[in-house]
């Protein structure tokens, strides 16, 4: 008697976003968004919806405020004073030999560069494009 292979589970809308989310070119944009929400699922569709990066950071209730330059180094001094620096996200983008760097701050704002929230501007258009494909 020779068995059927059982079918294979359907991988959720909410799956399927995390194995994007979690795959090298959106490692930048995943470590930012999971500083600031706990609430994956909300976070899914906010990504679905939102259209910059700018929008995506303020549905989750942050404002991102842009600054001329980021010495990392100092920033790690800031952490933990009232009114400063929450997390320091260094990263840095191999293939355009970028530092990009953002902070979360305990204002509810993120600092970036302009180079920085351009970039992860077009990692989340990116990302909105492949869960837009079919899968």
């Amino acid at each position: 008697m020779i068995k059927e292979p059982l079918p294979a589970q359907a991988e959720t809308a909410q799956q399927r976003f995390e194995r994007i989310l979690s795959q090298e070119p959106f490692e930048g944009l995943k470590a930012i968004l999971q500083r600031i929400t706990r609430d994956q699922e909300g976070l899914r569709d906010e990504v679905l919806r939102a259209a910059t990066y700018e929008e995506l950071v303020g549905r989750i209730g942050y404002k991102l405020t842009l600054t001329k330059q980021i010495h990392v180094q100092d920033c790690y001094s800031k952490m933990g004073l009232p009114g400063g620096i929450k997390a320091v996200l260094p990263y840095y983008d191999i293939p355009t030999q970028s530092s990009l760097p953002t902070l979360v701050n305990s204002d509810a704002t993120l600092t970036t560069t302009a180079k920085g929230a351009a970039f992860f501007n077009g990692v989340l258009g990116e990302l909105k494009k492949r869960l837009s494909a079919p899968a």
